[in-house]
């Protein structure tokens, strides 16, 4: 599970786990019955405190995306796969993200553009 956090970013830690997740969720990256890694290793990838891991999947489980089975483990619930168009929907708000900050720098489309195919190779 590829995740990533900044926490120089106004949005909390924890928030930024859980968009993620669900991101992957949602797109079908993550399928119904993957479990997931524990707290602990979660934290441990990241460099960040099991608290902050521990509110992500809280968060997660109470919008249904997880399901937490204690030392079962904690995995992907059993929802219906999302559709096409809903994951197009999930890359409108990270798009126009990117093209604010874009803006608010200077950057024309191209330079854009070329920032994001460089972070697509790098990822």
């Amino acid at each position: 599970m590829i995740l990533s956090v900044d926490p120089s970013r106004a949005l909390p830690v924890y928030e930024q786990v859980r968009e993620q997740i669900r991101r992957m969720v949602a797109a079908g990256t993550l399928t119904p019955g993957t479990r997931l890694p524990t707290i602990r290793q979660l934290a441990a990838d990241l460099g960040l405190a099991k608290g902050t891991i521990e509110r992500a999947y809280e968060l997660l489980e109470g919008d249904a995306v997880i399901e937490r089975h204690g030392r079962n483990g904690t995995y992907v619930s059993e929802v219906a796969p999302s559709t096409k168009r809903e994951r197009i929907i999930g890359l409108e708000q990270p798009a126009e993200a990117l093209v604010i900050v874009a803006r608010q720098l200077g950057a024309d489309e191209e330079s854009a553009v070329r920032a994001l195919r460089a972070a697509w190779q790098r990822l």
